[in-house]
């Protein structure tokens, strides 16, 4: 099959797709022939990024609030006349942690609760029924973090990320009854603008902790992103896939101690 039809007549909503991942994201599902709508609470951003997109819409929306997700969601239907597919790409703001941990807000993880993970819970309630409707080809794709699986800081991203893995699962059971695939990618460290002015840390990452000597790259989760959503894992929910350069599967670190 010609990538560039795979995904043909599918009409996709991406959350946070104004920028990083999410419009990289929404650049390849439109590559591969879908109609994306181009979501993000910077609304000015989201129309800048799907005006580069043939085919593509945009509206604001704030996955912090029930009835701006059901807002975008109706948009979205009545756009394409359909919804085949939700990638939920939105979270919220990554603040560094404090030196103890006692000494961590009940904001910290608050916000990344309402955001991260109950962003999440908003857009898969509202868009359930028409990925149900759209006879087999329904499909969720959640983007976590290998921070939902091992130590990296951050500790209310990373359990919000961990909660999403949870919820993958079990979404996954309850929607297969609908013919709804429900599947999470875990990205390691990916270069996006959030890594801006720390380009030698970047490097030390490819140099010295990444097994593929790379960090990751918007297009790189993109393409996971497009292969789950796509009938080519027709027989694939309820999973995580690590797209981490290795990161998680190898101890590079503890390999060259060893070859020391």
């Amino acid at each position: 099959m010609d990538l560039r039809e795979r995904l043909g007549g599918y009409a996709v909503l991406v959350t946070g797709a104004a920028r990083g991942i999410g419009a990289a994201t929404a650049r390849r599902l439109a590559a591969e022939g879908a109609r994306v709508l181009v979501t993000d609470v910077d609304e000015e951003a989201a129309r800048s990024t799907a005006a580069e997109i043939p085919g593509a819409r945009s509206r604001r929306c704030d996955v912090g609030e029930q009835s701006s997700v059901d807002a975008a969601v109706a948009y979205a239907v009545e756009a394409f006349g359909r919804l085949d597919v939700l990638v939920n790409n939105a979270f919220g703001p990554v603040t560094p942690d404090r030196e103890r941990f006692e000494d961590e807000p009940d904001e910290a993880f608050g916000g990344q609760y309402a955001l991260t993970f109950m962003g999440a819970v908003r857009c898969s309630r509202a868009a359930l029924p028409h990925l149900a409707a759209a006879g087999g080809r329904g499909a969720i794709v959640t983007i976590g973090s290998v921070n939902a699986e091992a130590d990296f800081g951050n500790h209310a991203y990373s359990a919000a990320k961990a909660g999403l893995a949870s919820l993958t699962r079990t979404l996954a059971g309850d929607a297969a009854r609908r013919g709804v695939r429900v599947n999470q990618i875990d990205p390691g460290t990916i270069a996006t603008r959030a890594w801006a002015g720390r380009e030698r840390e970047l490097r030390l990452l490819s140099e010295r902790v990444y097994p593929l000597a790379r960090v990751g790259t918007p297009e790189d989760i993109a393409a996971a992103v497009a292969f789950l959503a796509s009938p080519d894992a027709a027989w694939i929910t309820g999973t995580t896939l690590r797209v981490d350069g290795g990161l998680l599967a190898v101890n590079t670190h503890f390999a060259e101690v060893l070859g020391d």
